[in-house]
This record gives structure tokens, C-alpha cells and sequence, in this order.
């Protein structure tokens, strides 16, 4: 997966809006003001701080040794850092992104959870 389908698959997300609390060169995803990914575009090799169930993220780790590391500067429990940029399957990248929209999605207040399944 290369920056541009990293960004464009980040933004195909239903109210996902990209921001740069951090500054220009970290692109910051986020569904509702609650960030989903993290990642600096430019970056080589291209990674993605993602929200992971930390039972999944355990075995992810486990399985893609030095591909999914623990959350560089997040918490090492519920984030992951994902190299983007080659070594893992786009699939799998694909559903990791969309696992952590899913579990942000899932932390919202109802309402606002109701209000993303609108169309």
C-alpha cells in the first residue's frame, strides 16, 4: 500500500476527515473529533498507528514480528503500529484500518453512532 491508497482508504470512511493536530507532516484520521490512525505519509517506510483490541493486538504482534509493533508514542495495550508500505498483505492492512475505525466507531455515544449509520 503506498501513501496516496493509505490516504484515500483512511478518508473512504463514513465522516473520516484527516487533520494535523501534530503538525503538517503527521496525518492524523479521525471519525467524529476521535482519531483512528495516525501516520506520517512521507515516511519511509510507511507505517499507520492503529486502535486494536489488545487481545488481537498481541497476536498480530506475534504473528508479524517487526510489521506490528506495540503503538509508537500511544498506548502499547490498544495501539499498533503497521508498516503500510510493504511486507504486509494490503488486505490485511485494508482490515486493521478498519478494524480501528470500527473500534473507535464503537466507543461514540449512541447518538452519534446512530447518526453515522444514516445514510
Amino acid at each position: 500500500m503506498n501513501p496516496r491508497e493509505l490516504r484515500a482508504f483512511c478518508l473512504s470512511f463514513n465522516e473520516a476527515v484527516e487533520d494535523f493536530p501534530f503538525g503538517p507532516e503527521f496525518s492524523v484520521f479521525k471519525v467524529l473529533g476521535k482519531m483512528f490512525a495516525l501516520t506520517a505519509l512521507d515516511a519511509r517506510p510507511l507505517t499507520v498507528n492503529l486502535k486494536c483490541d489488545p487481545d488481537d493486538a498481541v497476536r498480530l504482534r506475534a504473528g508479524h514480528p517487526e510489521l506490528i509493533v506495540p503503538g509508537w508514542h500511544m498506548n502499547k495495550r490498544h495501539w499498533n503500529t503497521v508498516a503500510a508500505g510493504g511486507g504486509l498483505p494490503d488486505r490485511l492492512v485494508r482490515e486493521l484500518v478498519e478494524d480501528s475505525y470500527d473500534l473507535v466507531v464503537a466507543g461514540l455515544p449512541r447518538a452519534e453512532r446512530l447518526r453515522l449509520d444514516r445514510p
